[in-house]
Order: C-alpha cells, then sequence, then structure tokens
C-alpha cells in the first residue's frame, strides 16, 4: 500500500523524476508547468516548504513501495478553517483508484490535523476523472468557473 507524507526536502530527487516523467502526461489535462518549473525546481522546492512551515499550504506525496513519489494531493491557500484541494497521479498509477484514496487520506487529515471545516476543488470539464474523483469521494459541485481558460465546476466538501 502507498504512504502519505507531508512534503519534506528529502522527497526533490524523486519528485523531480514523478514532474519530469509526467510532464506530457499532465499537460494533457492541466496546465502544463512551463520550462521555468523546472529550471528552478530547487528553489521552488524551498519556497513551497517555507509556505508549508507557515501553515498557508499543506503538500502531501504518495510514495509507492519502491520510494518512488506516485502523486501529490496538496491543500493550498490554507485560510479561515478552509483550503483548496489539488492533486496529480503517475500516468502509471491511473486507474487504480490511487487519488480517491490519497484524497479521502488529505480530507482526514485536513479535519483532524489540521483543523479545517470545508475543503474547495475544481475540476475542467474535460477531465473526467478528476471530476470522478471528486464526486466519489464527497464534494458537491457548488458553480461553473474558468480554468487557465477551459471551462470547469467548482467543487465544495464540509469536513
Amino acid at each position: 500500500m502507498p504512504e502519505l507524507c507531508l512534503l519534506r526536502p528529502d522527497h526533490a530527487p524523486a519528485l523531480l523524476a514523478f514532474e519530469r516523467e509526467n510532464r506530457a502526461y499532465f499537460a494533457a489535462s492541466i496546465p502544463d508547468r512551463g520550462e521555468e518549473y523546472f529550471a528552478r525546481f530547487d528553489e521552488r522546492l524551498r519556497a513551497s516548504l517555507a509556505e508549508q512551515e507557515a501553515g498557508e499550504c499543506c503538500f502531501h506525496v504518495v510514495i509507492g513501495a519502491d520510494g518512488d513519489v506516485l502523486g501529490r494531493v496538496n491543500l493550498v491557500d490554507v485560510a479561515d478553517g478552509g483550503a483548496e484541494l489539488g492533486y496529480r497521479i503517475a500516468e502509471r498509477a491511473a486507474g487504480r483508484g490511487l487519488a480517491g484514496w490519497g484524497v479521502r487520506e488529505v480530507c482526514a487529515l485536513a479535519a483532524e490535523r489540521y483543523g479545517l471545516t470545508v475543503l474547495r476543488a475544481r475540476a475542467t470539464l474535460d477531465n473526467a476523472a478528476s471530476r470522478a474523483v471528486l464526486a466519489r469521494t464527497g464534494f458537491a459541485v457548488v458553480g461553473e468557473t474558468l480554468l487557465n481558460g477551459r471551462p470547469a465546476l467548482t467543487y465544495r466538501r464540509a469536513l
């Protein structure tokens, strides 16, 4: 069974490998991170860890039995008892329920460890897999929006 861990500095090599290996796969359904993300990865990781230390975000990695990063499940913009949920799962691990498992685990952490009472999420209309994960994990559609210029739905889940 995979392990869900709060992001740490020692995850850097596996996290970078995960992002590089899945770049084209992710870009098919969400905006590409761009070359600068990879060129400045260490700097961005330090900034993310500082945001996490300040309580503004909670970045989680899904670690497989071999130590590889299989996914990310993050809480960003933590404030006033709520946060926005985002996640991505490696192509080689997709379709096995890992996203749903990770989202459920982070929802439990959000309520029990981080003291949050509500989570928000967004998914583009053409990302049926992500919308299905949100529906199966208790998120309800509460509106429509644009996500990087693409039609999307907004979701909410009380914890």
